[in-house]
């Protein structure tokens, strides 16, 4: 394994771990303090605590790895050429890695309260069926992916806000289906939980666990290339506009780069450049 991809699995394993630790042991964090329930404020806090950590990931490891920290984001820029799929199996890895170390991390925390807590895993609300939760993490996903597009892969993005605002994207998905899903919107993120709790011996859900792959991968993918398609970034990857923004959206050449160009970005150019 080349030295360069070592160093952006290890930064994707890092940054999913931190994401589970932090984001689903809020949860664990919440349930606790709430003696087992959870209201609409506490499911705030938690969206915040998601919001940080992934915001964290970003500005730390942005510029090493492209701080994808989800399946979902790695197949999505993948599926419209912004990320070799010969690199998806390992990242997909190093991600799914990541978040069982979170996982086993927030057991290691609060020991049997949290196997009895469920573990931050989420599952599938009562009167919410299978379809509802898949389009409804395809949703959330949607807006997670689209921010992306727009803040850490389009070079016209103001620099700087990808991190904050990628992690306020989560926050609000989170605060619109968390109810219904608990609000994954990445794969990684459910399969830490239920994999720590598996070993600990806790009660899981493994038959929900196909909702948040198809839901999260359909909005991701979907995201992407409808991004692509309307805001045709990739015009001025090749030519970058010049002037006012009337100059932007006058290029209306979806010109694709040269071959064998390196990609170029900016803090967290999520696109996963080869270094």
């Amino acid at each position: 394994m080349e030295q360069a991809l070592a160093r952006r699995l290890a930064a994707e394993l890092v940054g999913t771990a931190i994401l589970v630790l932090f984001g689903a042991g809020s949860v664990v964090a919440a349930l606790k303090l709430g003696e087992g329930k959870l209201d609409y404020a506490g499911l705030g806090m938690i969206a915040i605590a998601f919001a940080l950590a992934v915001a964290l990931a970003i500005y730390a490891f942005g510029t090493t790895s492209g701080a994808h920290i989800n399946p979902a984001v790695t197949v999505s820029l993948a599926a419209v050429r912004r990320f070799p799929w010969d690199e998806v199996p390992a990242y997909v890895g190093a991600q799914l890695a990541g978040a069982s170390i979170g996982g086993l991390l927030i057991w290691a925390i609060f020991g049997g309260d949290a196997q009895d807590l469920g573990l931050g895993q989420t599952t599938i609300a009562g009167g919410t069926n299978y379809l509802q939760a898949i389009v409804a993490e395809a949703i959330g996903t949607f807006l997670l992916v689209t921010a992306i597009m727009a803040l850490a892969v389009d070079k016209r993005a103001p620099g700087g806000w990808a991190g904050l605002m990628i992690g306020l994207a989560v926050a609000a998905a989170i605060l619109l289906i968390g109810p219904l899903t608990g609000g994954s919107l990445n794969p990684a993120r459910t399969f830490g939980p239920l994999f720590a709790s598996t070993i600990g011996g806790g009660d899981t859900e493994w038959g929900d666990l196909p909702a948040y792959l198809i839901g999260p991968l359909a909005g991701g993918v979907l995201a992407a290339a409808a991004y692509d398609a309307i805001a045709r970034p990739r015009a001025v990857e090749v030519e970058p506009a010049q002037g006012a923004l009337g100059d932007i959206e006058g290029g209306d050449r979806a010109a694709e780069p040269p071959a064998g160009a390196e990609r170029q970005g900016t803090a967290g150019d999520i696109a996963g450049r080869r270094q």
